[in-house]
């Protein structure tokens, strides 16, 4: 009897190895999307960023409207609302959520950090979810530059 159960389990056990699928052949739930539609393609592929601006917008409070031209030397007018605001670690880190009124829907999300040095630098992008192309903001040459890139570069999917 425990031999018949046995070799039933064991039955069992192979007819079910020899019907699943390999995980391999299953195509992903969320494949990249290399064709949407570019957000920025009439902007440069760098915009240097003006701090003074930027940091008109960290002192803004949630429900803020914003419409300011956030570039040195082109006109890159970015408007919405702020959606989110955060102070932390004694005004050493402040960060905004911009939700685009002129961008489709588009969100900047920025953060100035200011070190024990008492330097300061800050982080962010302006992405949509819906376009191709993002802007992430990178210190080249001590300077803050908000440079275009690929959504997908950036955001697995």
């Amino acid at each position: 009897m425990k031999n018949l159960r046995t070799i039933s389990l064991c039955v069992c056990i192979s007819l079910v190895s020899l019907t699943a699928v390999s995980q391999n052949d299953v195509p992903s739930l969320n494949q990249t999307d290399y064709n949407k539609p570019k957000l920025f393609l009439a902007f440069p592929e760098q915009i240097i960023m003006d701090a003074a601006v930027v940091n008109n917008i960290l002192a803004g409070s949630v429900g803020t409207t914003v419409d300011m031209n956030i570039a040195e030397g082109t006109s890159f007018r970015f408007a919405g609302n702020i959606v989110s605001a955060a102070v932390k670690n004694n005004d050493k880190l402040i960060s905004v959520v911009v939700r685009s009124t002129n961008f489709n829907g588009a969100i900047l999300a920025i953060s100035k950090i200011i070190h024990d040095n008492g330097t300061v630098s800050y982080k962010g992008r302006i992405i949509s979810r819906t376009h191709g192309d993002v802007y992430e903001l990178q210190d080249i040459n001590g300077r803050f530059v908000f440079v275009k890139r690929n959504y997908h570069e950036l955001i697995n999917e």
